[in-house]
């Protein structure tokens, strides 16, 4: 069944498609954080912050497979295709 994934590890896993945030970039900002409290930085004194770095993944493995074709502005899109 083609389904959309949230964490590029499931496009590789043979998802059709993934988007989400990119957890490299989300890790990297998390140990921004743990910084900043270890120098003494109140947490509540921390601002909330929402991911910032979206990837598009798209399978063409997968899409072969199910007998679908991606269009080629999605394809485009895209920041990596599994072929």
């Amino acid at each position: 069944m083609p389904s959309i994934f949230a964490f590029e590890a499931h496009a590789y896993a043979g998802a059709l498609v993934t988007y989400g945030i990119d957890r490299a970039d989300a890790i990297m900002r998390t140990a921004d954080y743990v910084d900043r409290i270890l120098r003494g930085t109140k947490p509540a004194d921390l601002p909330v912050q929402g991911p910032e770095t979206f990837e598009l993944l798209v399978n063409l493995k997968t899409a072969k497979a199910l007998g679908l074709t991606i269009s080629p502005m999605m394809l485009a899109r895209a920041d990596k295709v599994i072929e």
